[in-house]
């Protein structure tokens, strides 16, 4: 049986997936919730949320990803970075899963990657759970009715939690994989049941295919002022870095919280959701994010509820420190309806300092930018990936390294291009630990890093007066209104100033050896910032 909307002559059937039981196309996001409620997926909570959980994986498999080595990628793929896969065990992989699916239900989902028609990517979802495609149909673009009738995908991800991979047969490390084709346009997720995994695999495929376009795909957040797109920033960052929170300000109009493009008409967002980090998520701090966890459809995931009230517990980390909240951008009342911006006046990267070392912003150059964007320094907060339990220091190039494809240096000299082209003025924000070091310090307050936001934003900022980071040898603020003087200067946190100068040379060393991989392809001005 087949229900729902599609394309006739891009059925599954059509695609060669047969033997399967019931085929859901394109449902609307009620009977996606009755759905998995009838199939015992999830809870529903208050005001119509669906609290899930996702068993073994509560954050990406990042050691499980592979890219199948094919002649029309192999000069072009980071194989340092992402661990090939044969193409024979693609297939045996592919065919054992097509063969496990038989007989079972699956949902389907036929949506954009890309809020701009004329660079979107045009992506097929199929998934075993019925909350996956309500996932998934919140964080991807949702065409309008119509548009269906005519789809045709030009990649397709199919995930199925139920099925086990055979490291021996099929080329993996475990019984979990994620695996992408791109000569034959496909995704393949087995054995997790992670919702995470479905987006990153569709941002995985646009960094690979768009800077060919010229076009710079960026793991950032990005909003513009009020009724005007030209004031558009853009908030580059890892998870638990504060993009999603930082972007979500209620004086400006948001596009969107995670991943967008930089084209030759400006910004634009992939998504059509966000993907909310809850971990003591407070309705003073975050009230717009905090109230979507009460609205219809949100898939609230991996939280401790109450089995009486249904009241979340947002402080219990018990299931894991990264639970999350999935909610359609609309759901945030001051987000844009054409989720596009223009060019970046303001470039904001955001890192997680887990040594207090940094200050809370600073202002760059081009030539910094860069050095700072390939560097992509900041801590990995505990939760997004299996096995993080703590902030851990770590250099993920250009806040992203697990969805590049392609070398650093490809995303590092568009990027550089567009900012010489286009003028933006960039800064470097530490939302991580101030006073000390994870354990021993304080983390950055989150009113202090708004009010240094806003006057960066509004550019105030630039009229204050600077100082030279001994360090790092970037201008930071020497007093900025609403914002205790002693925050803009670290060193003056700590308790101990020769301890804090210890943990500076520690931090500027490992600076030091992360960028060497990186001389070769950068030329002079960005070489200097890298020797100081």
């Amino acid at each position: 049986m087949t229900t729902g909307r599609v394309n006739p002559t891009h059925t599954l059937e059509a695609m060669g997936i047969t033997g399967l039981s019931n085929v859901y196309y394109n449902l609307l996001e009620p009977a996606l919730v009755q759905q998995s409620l009838v199939r015992n997926e999830g809870t529903l909570g208050k005001g119509g949320s669906l609290l899930v959980a996702t068993g073994q994986h509560t954050g990406r498999s990042a050691k499980d990803k592979f890219v199948v080595r094919t002649p029309d990628v192999e000069g072009n793929i980071w194989w340092e970075n992402n661990p090939p896969m044969d193409p024979q065990a693609f297939d045996r992989l592919h065919a054992d899963m097509l063969e496990h699916m038989k007989g079972r239900d699956y949902f389907v989902q036929d949506l954009f990657g890309g809020a701009d028609p004329a660079n979107r990517l045009d992506t097929r979802v199929i998934t075993e759970l019925a909350w996956h495609s309500l996932f998934i149909r919140h964080l991807l673009r949702r065409p309008e009715r119509h548009e269906l009738d005519n789809f045709t995908a030009d990649f397709t991800i199919i995930n199925c939690p139920s099925f086990k991979a055979d490291p021996e047969r099929h080329g993996c490390r475990t019984e979990t994989v994620i695996a992408l084709n791109f000569e034959k346009k496909l995704v393949l997720i087995a054995n997790t049941a992670y919702a995470g995994e479905i987006k990153k695999s569709v941002f995985t495929i646009l960094n690979y295919l768009l800077p060919e376009k010229g076009i710079m795909p960026m793991h950032c957040s990005a909003n513009h002022a009020p009724g005007n797109p030209a004031d558009t920033a853009i908030f580059f960052g890892l998870s638990g870095t504060g993009k999603t929170t930082l972007s979500a300000d209620p004086s400006r109009v948001l596009i969107g919280d995670d991943e967008h493009g930089w084209s030759d008409r400006g910004t634009f967002n992939f998504e059509g959701g966000c993907y909310a980090k809850t971990i003591n998520l407070s309705p003073e701090a975050e009230p717009e994010i905090y109230a979507t966890t009460e609205k219809f459809g949100t898939v609230v995931e991996n939280m401790v509820f109450d089995p009486e009230t249904f009241d979340l517990d947002f402080e219990n980390d018990s299931l894991t420190a990264n639970m999350r909240c999935a909610y359609p951008l609309h759901y945030i009342s001051n987000a844009s309806d054409s989720a596009m911006g223009g060019h970046p006046k303001n470039i904001i990267m955001l890192t997680c300092d887990a040594f207090g070392v940094l200050p809370p912003i600073a202002r760059l150059t081009p030539a910094q930018a860069m050095y700072h964007f390939l560097s992509g320094f900041t801590s990995k907060v505990a939760g997004t990936e299996q096995g993080v339990t703590e902030p851990q220091p770590t250099f993920s190039t250009c806040f992203g390294a697990p969805f590049m494809p392609r070398r650093p240096e490809a995303y590092g000299n568009l990027l550089r291009e567009k900012i010489a082209k286009h003028g933006a003025t960039c800064w470097l924000v530490n939302t991580g630990w101030t006073g000390g070091a994870y354990g021993t310090g304080s983390r950055m307050p989150i009113k202090a890093t708004r009010a240094l936001l806003s006057a960066a934003l509004n550019g105030t900022l630039n009229d204050a007066e600077f100082r030279k980071d001994p360090n790092f040898g970037f201008d930071v603020p020497v007093e900025v209104q609403g914002v205790a003087e002693v925050l803009l200067d670290p060193r003056r946190t700590w308790d101990d100033p020769e301890a804090y100068d210890r943990a500076a040379a520690k931090l500027v060393a490992m600076f030091a050896e992360n960028f060497a991989q990186y001389e070769e392809y950068i030329d002079e001005d960005v070489k200097a910032v890298a020797l100081g």
